[in-house]
């Protein structure tokens, strides 16, 4: 009868000691998250090619067909990214066409439009460093020094 009180207990121990580990390993193991991509993806230069002036086919063509168009404010398309990596919000972006009588009149958003590119017919292409130093020959300016950026002044502020 003692050995079979002691092998009750054991095993007893044994279940409870058991539950408390499986807490602990279920913190560790969490449920894997996918990355999610919603709305339409809206590029600098995509943003460049609209002008005013473009009509709502236009402009469907150079950005897709809004995420959002609105019964009640039919001259408003919005156009909405959002991008979360493992549940984490991590880029989230908003853009909102305004238009008057089926023209483009206005852009507001985030999404800034890239620099217009100028092309020559026959031009060499180059790119980086070389290129604006020839650019700004050509233009007989000096070359401008470049600003430090945000970490760029913190470590000078702390003497790095």
């Amino acid at each position: 009868m003692k050995s079979v009180l002691r092998a009750l207990a054991a095993i007893s121990i044994l279940l409870l000691v058991a539950c408390s580990v499986t807490e602990k390993v279920g913190e560790k193991l969490t449920p894997y998250k996918i990355d999610i991509q919603q709305g339409n993806v809206v590029t600098q230069e995509m943003v460049a090619k609209l002008k005013p002036g473009m009509t709502k086919a236009q402009v469907r063509f150079v950005l897709g067909t809004p995420l959002i168009t609105d019964a009640f404010h039919a001259s408003r398309w919005d156009y909405v990214y959002r991008y979360q990596k493992a549940g984490k919000l991590t880029e989230e972006r908003k853009l909102a066409l305004f238009f008057d009588q089926e023209l483009l009149q206005r852009v507001e958003g985030d999404v800034v439009a890239a620099s217009p590119v100028t092309e020559e017919k026959n031009a060499p292409v180059t790119t980086g460093e070389p290129a604006k130093a020839a650019e700004q020959s050509a233009q007989g300016t000096a070359p401008t020094k470049e600003e430090k950026g945000f970490f760029g002044r913190m470590i000078e502020k702390i003497g790095f």
